[in-house]
């Protein structure tokens, strides 16, 4: 009998170690990028940026007039860069917040 006790204990101290783990996971909902369009002539869109060094990681060039999404208020401008979703090949990167206009214009 007291190997099942101690088989017992053993099982409830795990549950209770266990069980916080999975009560409370945070999660963040997701947010839409509003609409919006590059009212530059043309922009640099950067793969990251770095508070040290800046944009790094060029991933292409956007032109005037395409379709972008941003989160004013959800995502950072860091020195004027803004996180912004490109929904040509649906990614994100970062681009100059003064190039970011039309909002929910598409």
């Amino acid at each position: 009998m007291r190997r099942q006790e101690a088989r017992f204990v053993a099982v409830l101290a795990v549950a209770a170690l266990a069980a916080p783990l999975s009560a409370g996971v945070a999660h963040a909902d997701p947010v839409v990028p509003r609409h919006a369009v590059v009212v530059c002539q043309s922009a640099s869109f950067y793969a990251n940026y770095d508070s040290a060094g800046g944009p790094h990681g060029l991933k292409r060039v956007l032109e005037y007039g395409n379709k972008i999404g941003h989160t004013p208020g959800a995502h950072p401008v860091y020195n004027g860069w803004a996180a912004a979703f490109d929904f040509g090949p649906n990614d994100w990167g970062y681009l100059r917040i003064e190039c970011i206009g039309g909002y929910d214009s598409w």
